[in-house]
């Protein structure tokens, strides 16, 4: 593969040696120089590398991952792991998936459909997990039920009314605009087709059209210019109209002060006690709901089974707790959530979500103490707004910090951003948010490929999708080393990454240009192979 040489030094790696004695293999960790020369790839991805790009290692393959794959080879190979419960507190989950089907957790204390709550944990037919939102799905922002329901002091309510104002005009702003080139390459597209005579084409057919027409020449250059975004027509309809659809949303939902999403679930939203609500069935209502299923493949999907693709982790089951609407999640929902995955044995918490104001946060940071209590690491994407959370405008709910310090309320949550496949300067995602204080460490989270409802896969991007590849090295390590805490496990995701002294773009604006080791704690890449072998020591000293 063509491949080009970075002159600087861009991270610390480690060597694995094999001492073997007794039948064992002991692993130890050994620093290397910094390498001042190493390949990076520039050819662009093929489509079984665009698949599977976050499990890659950046040596061997030139593509940033989390050298998962080195992992399985030379560490995991056939040993076998104890089984670990992963909870991803998300939207639904399709619990049918063929990828999913055979590694979706059962709770073997309750009997399915009898209406009873068998194991007395407070929750009726939880086979598979529970299900907080009942069979509501869309809902507001935090800040437009601020202001619905006259919550919060003076300061947050008029913060939260100049957000409303403005996100309202951009919505209206954006949909209008989607509306317009849609139409306009409906049009070009008829005029084109009609031209060829077929009703499709490639880019290097619209390039070839020789015409004095002016009309169609317009015609060809909205086409060609659609070419730039998505590689058929067929794919930029279906790119536009999921825009109009989330823009649509954003104005009858998210930002509509008159809309209740909360109604049919029938209880109190702000009255932690008022419990009993929702139901035993966590699986996606809608096609549209495949953010959950998104996630739980990037951690678990099977793995080797020739179909789809494989998650992360092996030994792994899923549980499903359906808790974040399309909308804002409510604190009472997550904090219950919480500790229902540490009650029903959940070792690892998986919460790609996150909001900018938070009324009842201190639920939350109590079922977060309570994790910790119960030794259950939560992994927390740093969310897509490219913002530096260091700064105290901007905030992320859920996050582990005392408010104005730096001092963490636990040591069990862990916040993940979000990284590209591109190794360099447009190596952070340019919508993750970042901070030297908030944001612990980078892993793979943009165009990555997973399961979707229906049996289907796609491409998704997010801190979202970051999160669930730690979630995954972190179930790696509990199941291959079961002694170590969870405050071990967020201890070895952040210290033995992969540094770098790359000069990275920030919020995709190349004047917020930082060097890597300042846009989280440890400045560095979550490493699936390096884990394991410092989790090895870790747990030979135990």
């Amino acid at each position: 593969m063509t491949v080009k040489y970075l002159k600087s030094a861009f991270y610390a790696s480690f060597v694995l040696i094999f001492l073997s004695g007794c039948g064992s293999t002991n692993l130890v960790l050994t620093p290397l120089e910094r390498i001042d020369a190493t390949p990076l790839k520039i050819d662009e991805l093929t489509d079984a590398e665009n698949k599977t790009w976050g499990h890659a290692d950046l040596i061997s393959d030139t593509i940033p991952g989390i050298s998962l794959n080195k992992a399985y080879t030379d560490i995991i190979k056939n040993k076998k792991g104890k089984k670990v419960i992963v909870a991803v507190l998300d939207s639904g989950i399709d619990l049918d998936h063929e990828d999913l089907d055979d590694v979706i957790w059962i709770n073997k204390k309750e009997r399915p459909d009898n209406g009873l709550d068998d194991d007395n944990n407070g929750y009726i037919d939880d086979i598979h997990g529970y299900n907080f939102l009942g069979e509501a799905y869309n809902e507001q922002l935090e800040y437009v039920r601020i202001l619905k329901l006259k919550m919060g002091d003076d300061a947050i309510r008029e913060r939260a009314t100049a957000e409303q104002a403005k996100e309202l005009s951009k919505a209206k702003q954006n949909k209008q605009q989607y509306e317009q080139i849609l139409s306009a390459v409906k049009e070009a597209d008829a005029a084109i087709q009609k031209h060829l005579g077929k009703d499709t084409y490639t880019k290097k057919e619209v390039a070839a059209i020789k015409t004095e027409d002016q009309a169609l020449l317009q015609y060809v250059a909205v086409i060609n210019q659609m070419f730039n975004f998505a590689d058929s027509i067929p794919d930029v309809y279906k790119e536009l109209n999921e825009g109009i659809t989330y823009f649509t949303g954003r104005l009858n939902y998210h930002l509509n002060l008159d809309f209740d999403g909360r109604k049919i679930v029938g209880d109190n939203p702000y009255d932690l006690m008022d419990l009993g609500y929702g139901n035993g069935n966590p699986k996606n209502r809608v096609k549209d709901e495949s953010h959950g299923t998104h996630v739980a493949g990037i951690i678990a999907a099977e793995r080797n089974n020739g179909i789809g693709v494989d998650g992360v982790a092996n030994n792994v089951e899923i549980m499903s707790i359906r808790a974040v609407p399309n909308g804002d999640e409510y604190d009472k929902d997550i904090a219950l959530g919480i500790r229902y995955a540490v009650d029903n044995g959940a070792q690892i918490i998986n919460a790609s979500f996150g909001k900018a104001y938070s009324l009842n946060s201190d639920w939350v940071y109590d079922a977060i103490k309570y994790a910790a209590d119960h030794d259950v690491l939560i992994v927390h994407a740093a969310g897509n707004d490219g913002l530096d959370l260091d700064d105290p405008k901007n905030t992320n709910f859920p996050n582990d910090l005392t408010a104005g310090s730096d001092q963490e309320i636990a040591d069990n949550l862990i916040t993940i951003g979000a990284l590209t496949n591109k190794y360099g300067s447009e190596m952070v995602a340019s919508y993750s948010n970042f901070g030297k204080i908030n944001v612990d460490v980078f892993a793979p989270g943009s165009h990555i490929y997973s399961t979707m409802p229906e049996n289907n896969y796609e491409f998704q991007d997010g801190t979202s999708m970051a999160a669930p590849m730690v979630s995954g090295v972190a179930a790696l390590i509990r199941s291959y080393y079961p002694k170590l805490k969870a405050s071990d496990v967020k201890r070895i995701l952040i210290e033995s990454g992969l540094s770098s002294n790359a000069t990275v773009i920030l919020s995709g604006d190349a004047s917020k240009s930082k060097t890597f080791d300042k846009v989280s704690k440890s400045g560095k890449i979550v490493n699936a192979y390096n884990a394991l072998i410092m989790a090895s020591n870790m747990s030979n000293r135990l």
